[in-house]
């Protein structure tokens, strides 16, 4: 049987280029390698006959193997390149991961490389090593006290005072060093980056914007409108003053943003508070205004009577005060109503408030009258205009009415004041200046009446503190030291008050504590006052009436006094008070002052504490309340000049 069919086909001048067709009836890779030789030999046999004359044997002319031809074995052939291939990128791939993990290692949990923190260079240290070596690096100047300046005074705390600690965690966190890194480029970042941080703070705010008021209600001063009074029925001149209020949102950033390391000398940011007219208004309002109005008597003219009322009867009444930015003529109706009552007597009766009196331990009504006259309050806003005239020109004329008592039976009892409220009593040692200040304080503030809503003004009802007005020279804390000056004591007045309104539930509305603390008062709960800036308020929040008996009994060279205030009304409340542990404690300075108003003092340590006031009714508690009082340190005053420094 014919087994194969090889034929070759060769152009002639070619060497290479040949047609060869092969057909077998079994393929040649499914024989067994004796024969598939045998069949290669007999098919270079077949070929050699076949051949073109002139080509046989020659190698160009040599038809191609079995195995050349065969579609399988370059399949196998193509399959162990691209398995070697594989084997390759495998090898490549393994080496590209195991550097991957290799720096991903290398990098996690640690601190990149340049990073500074505060300035502390720790780039490339592990956690550990970071935290250890900016600890070190913090541990001195993160102890240095925060001392805070304005001009010649410098406010000193330690960082405890001042809520501030450095936070050696949250400082190091912040670069990222604690996270896994697994991203290519984070990696290399890490290993060539260059960032700064900030030291991370642990910040009591509380304690902080507590030091910050405590240097605040040191440092600021309210403006101090300028104004024009008629002490003597001449115009007086009360020159406007500058106020200064710290910014304390700004102090408590500034404060923060330069600890640990640059908190040891920092200027006090303060505004200065400019009042709204000058001492140029207040000049020209002398010869424009104020001369004018006492310039002479005013003419009341009621029907067909008539009354003088003399610059001396109204002058106590008025003052050139600032009212919306200007300089204005203002009176007031209480002050004018008896001056005015006692030059108009000869028109009319005067009416009589009804009042309380305490008989036998309890408040009784005491009815008023009516009467006809001139009303003070009428007069006070006509006369205005008229005190810009002169000679005739001064006339003013009003009806007179039937007066009735400004609070009559009916209105005193409907308040309701039947019974004992509060009462508090505070004990000074001997002065003569004690026993005349508090004992005129104690006689303006007697028989004030409040009704529901209305709001008590210590200020508003002891008027200015003048030698006219009753008042002698005595010490009181100025700037934080004692200097002698009229009213002094009063605030011992203005303590048993708050302290009485205290028990008695009203609203605290305004008090200050003294800036270092006396420790004759109850601790956190006492009050100071200043013409004109510095006030005690509270208001009457029960829904009836609260009458006020204040009194003095006299200190003696043997004995102390006392300042004593009673509240009646109608009771609502048991009102009980209790106190925080002292905190945040400020030690004393040295002062020295050679000038002759010096006044010696011992330093007392500052602090804060909070005062708590629980409200009980049928002995269930139905509200609370805390105050915090700041008490700075008192300074140690020596009245002498600083010794000279040591070279």
């Amino acid at each position: 049987m014919r087994n194969s069919l090889v034929s070759i086909w060769t152009r002639p001048g070619s060497a290479s280029r040949c047609s060869t067709t092969v057909r077998t009836t079994v393929p040649s890779c499914a024989l067994p390698r004796a024969r598939r030789t045998r069949a290669r030999r007999r098919s270079s046999s077949i070929a050699d006959r076949h051949a073109l004359p002139g080509t046989r044997g020659h190698p160009l002319a040599t038809a191609p193997t079995l195995s050349e031809q065969d579609p399988t074995l370059q399949e196998q052939s193509r399959k162990r390149g691209n398995i070697i291939a594989l084997i390759v990128l495998a090898a490549v791939g393994i080496v590209v991961v195991v550097g991957y993990v290799v720096l991903h290692f290398a990098t996690s949990d640690r601190v990149p490389s340049g990073t500074e923190i505060g300035g502390v260079d720790v780039g490339m240290l592990s956690l550990d090593e970071a935290r250890s070596t900016l600890g070190d690096a913090l541990k001195e100047p993160a102890a240095e006290p925060v001392r805070i300046v304005r001009g010649k005074k410098t406010y000193e705390l330690t960082p405890k005072e001042a809520g501030l600690a450095v936070d050696l965690d949250a400082s190091i966190d912040q670069t990222g060093a604690a996270s896994s890194v697994w991203n290519p480029l984070t990696m290399i970042d890490v290993l060539i980056g260059s960032e700064d941080f900030p030291v991370e703070l642990d910040v009591d705010q509380k304690t902080l914007d507590s030091a910050v008021v405590s240097i605040a209600e040191d440092t600021d001063r309210e403006v101090a409108e300028g104004r024009i009074d008629f002490p003597d029925g001449r115009p007086e001149v009360t020159e406007p003053k500058a106020g200064r209020a710290v910014d304390q949102e700004a102090t408590v950033a500034m404060v923060r943003d330069a600890y640990p390391l640059e908190h040891t000398a920092l200027e006090l940011p303060v505004d200065s508070l400019e009042p709204s007219v000058t001492s140029d208004d207040l000049t020209a309002a002398v010869s424009e205004v104020a001369e004018p109005a006492v310039s002479g008597p005013v003419k009341i003219v009621v029907g067909k009577k008539s009354a003088e009322l003399e610059p001396a009867d109204y002058a106590a009444a008025l003052s050139i005060q600032v009212t919306d930015g200007k300089l204005e003529p203002v009176l007031d109706p209480k002050k004018l109503a008896e001056p005015l009552a006692e030059a108009t007597s000869g028109i009319g009766t005067p009416a009589k408030d009804a009042t309380i009196a305490i008989r036998n331990g309890a408040p009784t009504v005491v009815p008023g009258t009516p009467g006809v006259g001139v009303a003070a309050a009428d007069v006070a806003t006509a006369i205005v205009p008229v005190l810009a005239k002169s000679g005739d020109e001064r006339v003013l004329t009003v009806e007179a009415s039937k007066k009735q008592p400004d609070r009559t039976t009916d209105d005193l009892k409907k308040l309701a004041i039947v019974e004992k409220v509060s009462s508090f009593t505070t004990r000074f040692p001997y002065a003569t200046y004690r026993n005349i200040n508090q004992g005129r304080a104690a006689e303006l503030v007697n028989g004030t009446i409040l009704e529901p809503g209305e709001t008590f003004s210590f200020n508003d009802t002891v008027g200015e503190r003048t030698a006219a007005n009753g008042f002698t020279a005595g010490f009181m804390i100025s700037n934080g030291v004692f200097r002698e000056d009229l009213g002094g004591g009063v605030s011992q007045v203005a303590t048993t008050l708050y302290n009485a309104g205290f028990f008695a539930g009203l609203e605290d509305v305004n008090h200050k504590p003294h800036s270092f603390y006396i420790d004759r008062y109850p601790v956190g709960r006492e009050a100071t006052v200043a013409w004109p800036t510095l006030d005690l308020k509270f208001k009457n929040t029960t829904d009836h009436g609260i009458y006020i008996q204040a009194w003095v009994n006299k200190s003696t060279p043997s004995s102390q006094g006392s300042m004593n205030v009673t509240m009646w009304g109608t009771k609502k409340w048991d009102v009980t008070a209790g106190v925080s542990s002292k905190r945040n404690f400020r030690s004393p300075a040295t002062r020295y002052d050679a000038t002759d108003k010096c006044v010696p003092q011992s330093g007392v340590t500052g602090f804060d504490i909070d005062v708590y006031r629980t409200f009980k009714i049928d002995g269930k508690v139905v509200d609370r309340e805390t105050i915090t009082a700041n008490y700075n340190a008192a300074d140690n005053v020596k009245c002498q000049k600083p010794p000279k420094k040591r070279d």
